[in-house]
C-alpha cells in the first residue's frame, strides 16, 4: 500500500507528480496520459511514484482533489463573502475575467473531468462531487446569511439557488471552452445574477 510521504521533500515530490498528472490531463485528458508520461513530466522514477500511488485510480483521485483546490483558489477573496448582491456579482464577474485571461480554454478543471470518471470510478465520482460542493457551499453560505438579514425573500431555497448558479456557471465553461469565446460565460452568470436577484426581498419604505 502506498504511504504517505513523511518529510517536506517526500511531500514535494509527491505533490510534483500530482500537478504533472494535471497538467497532463488538461491538455491531452484523461485517456491519453499514462504513467509513463506523468513520470517523465514530474522528472521521478516509477518506484518513487508507486511509492506514494497504489495505482493510476488513485493518482487519478488526487488530481481530483489537486483540480478542486485550484479551482477554489482561484476565486478568493470573493467565495470568502458571497453575503451581499454586490459581492455575487463580482464573484460572478471575475469568473468571466478568468476565462478571459485563460483564452476561453480548459474548461472547468472539475467538470472536465466528470465525463471522464464519474462513470467508471465511484470513488472518483464521490471526489467530483465533495469538489461541487465545496464550490456551492460559500454561495449557499451567503444567501442563507442574507435571508437572515432580509435581503432575500423568505419563501426563496438557498440551497436550490446555489445549486442552479453552479450549473448554470458549467454550461456557461462548457460553451466557453467549445466556442472559445468567454462571452458565453458572462450571458450564463448575468442569467445566473437575474435569477437571483428575482428572489430579493422588496426594500422596505420608510413610515410616512
Amino acid at each position: 500500500m502506498a504511504a504517505a510521504p513523511r518529510t517536506s521533500r517526500g511531500r514535494a515530490t509527491r505533490e510534483r507528480i500530482v500537478a504533472a498528472a494535471a497538467a497532463l490531463i488538461r491538455q491531452h485528458g484523461v485517456a491519453s496520459t499514462s504513467i509513463d508520461d506523468v513520470i517523465e513530466r514530474a522528472g521521478v522514477s516509477k518506484s518513487q511514484l508507486y511509492l506514494y500511488f497504489d495505482d493510476r485510480a488513485a493518482l487519478l483521485r488526487e488530481v481530483i482533489a489537486h483540480n478542486s483546490e485550484l479551482v477554489l483558489e482561484a476565486q478568493e477573496p470573493h467565495l470568502s463573502s458571497l453575503d451581499s448582491w454586490k459581492a455575487i456579482r463580482a464573484w460572478l464577474d471575475a469568473l468571466v475575467e478568468l476565462q478571459t485571461a485563460g483564452g476561453a480554454r480548459g474548461g472547468c478543471a472539475i467538470g472536465s473531468l466528470v465525463g471522464q470518471l464519474a462513470e467508471t470510478d465511484e470513488q472518483a465520482r464521490r471526489l467530483l462531487v465533495e469538489g461541487f460542493d465545496r464550490w456551492e457551499h460559500p454561495l449557499r453560505r451567503g444567501l442563507n446569511s442574507m435571508q437572515e438579514r432580509g435581503k432575500l425573500q423568505r419563501s426563496a431555497d438557498p440551497d436550490q439557488l446555489a445549486t442552479a448558479t453552479l450549473a448554470t456557471i458549467q454550461g456557461g465553461l462548457v460553451l466557453t471552452q467549445s466556442r472559445r469565446d468567454p462571452h458565453q460565460l458572462a450571458i450564463a452568470v448575468d442569467a445566473a445574477y437575474d435569477h437571483l436577484r428575482s428572489h430579493a426581498a422588496a426594500r422596505r419604505l420608510p413610515p410616512t
